[in-house]
């Protein structure tokens, strides 16, 4: 289970962990359990990060935020909403657009959709007054609750790429696992948690119904979309619970 925890924490951050773990099957089915834990890892380095700040100045504690929350992910995330949305939005076959989705060449939509994406983060933390902290914990760990779901239940529209290895590596039941865990942490944490959690849900439902109209399943790219489209409608639920 170690193995499939350094794996995650490696697959989804850019926090330095030197250690070897072997990209197969195992490791990474194992790996899917801990995706919201690691992600609320990554919310808690840029909440900490807003806290220190926020006594100096909000607006910079806000931006610091946003800026860490990048930086913990090396833009893995944002890569993948950028493709998404220059695939979606071209108006193309479905072949089409999975090529464009797999060109590393950004499009017009795609940067718009990244720049949005970190303004609207920044907007909503600068205007949150209180529970920044666990509204980012929380807002990560929900987005990569939803990338789980999506790789376990999902269907694969280009076979071969990074989503199609972590279908084929049968992660429903350690997905299952941490989703349970992760769920009862949250009710403990506190009830009202499970407020953007659900509208999180709702969101990624939509996303998928308009993913298999597009394409007919879910690409690694999409993942990455998922997470970010999720956290910021987690990170906006917060402001009224």
């Amino acid at each position: 289970m170690m193995k499939g925890f350094i794996l995650a924490i490696q697959f989804l951050s850019r926090l330095p962990i030197n250690i070897s773990v072997d990209f197969n099957d195992k490791n990474l089915s194992r790996s899917t359990l801990f995706f919201p834990f690691v992600g609320m890892i990554i919310g808690t380095g840029a909440g900490l990060v807003y806290c220190l700040v926020s006594r100096v100045n909000m607006d910079i504690a806000s931006f610091l935020a946003v800026l860490t929350l990048v930086i913990l992910t090396g833009g893995l995330h944002l890569d993948g909403l950028g493709d998404t949305f220059d695939g979606f939005f071209s108006a193309r076959t479905r072949e089409r657009i999975l090529e464009i989705m797999k060109d590393s060449r950004a499009g017009t939509y795609g940067v718009v959709a990244i720049v949005l994406d970190i303004l609207l983060k920044y907007v909503i933390i600068s205007n949150m007054k209180e529970n920044v902290l666990p509204a980012l914990v929380f807002s990560c760990g929900n987005g990569r609750l939803i990338a789980v779901i999506f790789m376990s239940f999902g269907k694969i529209a280009r076979p071969g790429g990074l989503g199609d290895m972590f279908k084929k590596s049968n992660p429903k039941k350690y997905a299952f696992i941490g989703g349970i865990i992760y769920v009862l942490i949250t009710f403990l944490v506190n009830p009202l948690y499970l407020i953007p959690l659900g509208i999180s849900i709702f969101a990624a439902f939509l996303l998928a119904l308009k993913t298999y109209r597009v394409i007919g399943g879910f690409t690694g790219d999409v993942y990455g979309a998922g997470i970010e489209i999720t956290e910021i409608v987690s990170l906006l639920s917060f402001m009224y619970i």
